[in-house]
């Protein structure tokens, strides 16, 4: 239920199913933003005429996004809160070619802020890193047939202000979008905001961690980790330590997982054996935790364990939606870069990618330039 002034219910601290609030009354009044109201506006929705007349589809998406462009996909005064963000690029080969998903970039903007609070891919920030679609079924992150990114992260906000930015080599012909959010009269002050961040190393160094977020300042909430990692070495990859240095943490971390696919809800390297005795990782989506994706290519037809061709592609996801990394006033997280062989263990270099998703309270440290050019972002 909302209080006097408007204000939604976690703002109170009430206890309630999603389901049961739906029962109650609420001052929020719902909104939404896309090619047909593109300013969210009141009764303003579906009013561009097609051939088939007056608000009948006439202005489904934006036709065209060029080459080097940026566009503004919302711009809205609060208090508000988004609650969906659904988009689709086309699907085909030409024009748009193979690197369209690491080559458009979505920036969010929060309250003013002359930084993006957002910075990523959008491929990446669905969970479907190394350009390629995949399906995803979780509760903040849902990618559907045929390339229906939706997000459910709650997305606080006095202003908003959404940005694509299409650094592809070419122009995007047919972008959709629709973004949902629900206006209030008041949001509590200490509302923290989402943030997502970016970052790839191509070849990472033998002994050093991949650092997946660091420079964080304030109070907040580390709340996922998406991983694209591209195997460089063959043998087994996955027995890195994810590490959270949190408040003041300096050589030793006070949260790690005890290896890489254990971190995302697996176990015993996903393994299952076909007939002919070759390994075959399993994948998996869930609420929580997923490993949608995997490009796997055996070497010749043995059935060695280890005998794994390279490169061979990952993607995989955990929301620390139940169990939060909670921060006071400061966060690093960090991927070891540890495998496996038949001699024990070893320090590998692969090509590592990843989005890291938190709220803080603003303002934040601005992010450094971690999406480069395409070049550097272009999938092996």
């Amino acid at each position: 239920m909302d209080t006097p002034m408007g204000m939604p219910p976690f703002a109170m601290g009430i206890p309630s199913g999603a389901l049961d609030m739906l029962t109650m009354p609420s001052s929020g009044r719902s909104r939404c933003i896309n090619a047909e109201n593109p300013t969210g506006g009141k009764g303003r929705a579906a009013m561009a005429a097609s051939a088939l007349g007056p608000s009948r589809k006439g202005s489904p998406c934006i036709q065209t996004i060029a080459a080097g462009q940026s566009v503004t996909l919302m711009d809205v005064e609060g208090p508000g809160v988004i609650r969906h963000i659904w988009m689709t690029v086309t699907d085909r080969t030409s024009p748009t070619g193979p690197d369209v998903l690491r080559n458009l970039i979505l920036e969010c903007y929060w309250d003013g802020e002359d930084t993006p609070s957002v910075a990523c891919p959008i491929g990446d920030f669905f969970c479907c890193g190394h350009a390629q679609a995949c399906r995803v079924n979780s509760i903040p992150v849902m990618v559907n047939p045929n390339r229906g990114f939706n997000c459910y992260w709650a997305m606080p906000f006095r202003h908003a202000r959404i940005v694509l930015r299409n650094d592809h080599n070419e122009d995007v012909p047919a972008f959709f979008y629709q973004i949902d959010y629900t206006a209030y009269d008041e949001l509590p002050q200490d509302m923290m905001r989402f943030h997502a961040q970016w970052r790839r190393e191509r070849l990472t160094e033998p002994g050093r961690d991949y650092v997946v977020l660091d420079g964080v300042r304030g109070r907040g909430a580390y709340v996922g980790t998406y991983l694209a990692l591209t195997a460089l070495e063959s043998r087994w990859w996955g027995e890195g330590e994810i590490k959270m240095y949190i408040d003041g943490d300096d050589e030793y971390p006070t949260w790690c997982s005890t290896g890489t696919e254990d971190y995302f809800g697996g176990a015993w390297s996903f393994a299952a054996f076909d007939e002919a005795g070759h390994m075959r990782e399993q994948t998996y989506t869930g609420p929580y935790m997923g490993f949608p994706f995997y490009s796997q290519r055996l070497v010749g037809r043995e059935s060695d364990y280890w005998d794994v061709a390279t490169p061979v592609m990952r993607g995989l996801y955990r929301w620390h939606i139940p169990d939060p990394i909670y921060f006071e006033h400061d966060l690093r997280v960090e991927l070891q870069q540890i495998g496996v062989d038949e001699s024990g263990l070893f320090e590998r270099s692969d090509d590592v990618a990843s989005v890291a998703y938190w709220y803080q309270g603003e303002p934040h440290v601005p992010f450094p330039d971690t999406i480069r050019d395409r070049a550097w972002r272009r999938p092996r």
